[in-house]
């Protein structure tokens, strides 16, 4: 069984004082630094947004290229990760999902790579996790969300769990940390 770890979005303006950030966000790390050694190959995502996208109509200004707040935060441990993904790089692309990369194809990677299981972590839950998650299952990968470590935005109360439950509606299992084998 090939597995991968896709990390979503870890990003400084996604923590804590960053421009958009997930209450909270910070404390994911630990548990993805814990996990990416149970994995053969770890792939990230990063929003790289250029300063004038159309999705900053609906978001504030945040990740945007080049930017501090665009960088990984310092605390996660990127010398681990064998592939990044940048996404919303077009001024009027949103980028929501990792599979819509503009400087790879992640469904033509994980299947060069005979990678079957893709197990997802990040953030946010409510948005590019739950979109990347939900194309990795229509892309035809067995696709599993990391539940304690993946962090919500929640501009709604309660969009964590909707997206947890649309997620496991499209065939995305979800799982703790502990369960990976």
């Amino acid at each position: 069984m090939k597995k991968a770890l896709l990390i979503v979005d870890v990003q400084n303006d996604f923590c804590p004082g960053g421009a958009l950030a997930v209450k909270d966000g910070d404390k994911i790390i630990p548990v993805i630094n814990r996990i990416m050694d149970r994995f053969g190959m770890v792939i990230s995502s990063q929003d790289w947004h250029p300063a004038d996208s159309v999705h900053f109509e609906k978001w504030p200004p945040h990740c945007v290229a080049g930017t501090e707040g665009a960088e990984f935060h310092p605390d996660l441990e990127t010398n681990k990760i064998d592939l990044r993904l940048l996404k919303g790089t077009d001024n009027k692309d949103d980028g929501y999902s990792a599979f819509e990369a503009t400087n790879t194809s992640l469904a033509d990677f994980l299947r060069e790579n005979n990678i079957q299981h893709l197990y997802v972590c990040g953030l946010a839950t409510d948005y590019c996790v739950k979109a990347s998650a939900i194309d990795a299952v229509t892309q035809g990968f067995h696709t599993y969300v990391i539940t304690d470590a993946i962090g919500a935005v929640n501009a709604q109360p309660g969009d964590d769990e909707k997206a947890l439950h649309e997620m496991r509606g499209k065939g995305c299992i979800l799982i703790e940390s502990g369960e990976i084998q």
